[in-house]
């Protein structure tokens, strides 16, 4: 299973400074209303790091986040199918990827940005992550922490 993920959000809903405000108590990652992206949250494990990524508004990577508790039931949902993860903010991008940088670079053709733009939780392999932290002048790209 991945250690590296994408998730979305419209930054007029809930922004990477949003989540930098709510501090090292994080935000559930509610309202996911896919079955593939639920499913992705559920493989999500402690640690694990995510790309903050702004559609809608933006459509760009602009921080890293990470998985600070386990798939559990979404509190938005009162059907019980839909499950949420809790993520915290790790650090800002110092350069945002756009979705046009990603589009371009050969290296990130077969991203789940670029294959699957519209799923909202995605995995991303260890190669597209350190790719993409190398595009928004992460150095050295970041590395999943120890558990």
């Amino acid at each position: 299973m991945p250690a590296y993920w994408l998730m979305k959000s419209e930054p007029d809903a809930f922004s990477w400074a949003d989540l930098v405000a709510k501090g090292a108590k994080g935000e559930p990652w509610t309202g996911v209303r896919n079955f593939t992206a639920r499913n992705n949250m559920k493989d999500m494990q402690l640690g694990d790091l995510c790309f903050f990524y702004h559609s809608n508004i933006g459509k760009e990577v602009v921080g890293i986040c990470e998985v600070i508790a386990l798939a559990h039931p979404d509190p938005s949902d009162d059907t019980g199918k839909w499950k949420c993860v809790d993520v915290r903010a790790v650090e800002p991008l110092p350069k945002p990827v756009t979705l046009t940088d990603v589009k371009e670079n050969p290296k990130l053709a077969n991203m789940s940005l670029v294959k699957s733009f519209r799923l909202s939780v995605q995995p991303v392999t260890a190669a597209e992550w350190a790719e993409v932290c190398r595009m928004g002048g992460l150095k050295p790209a970041a590395k999943k922490p120890k558990k």
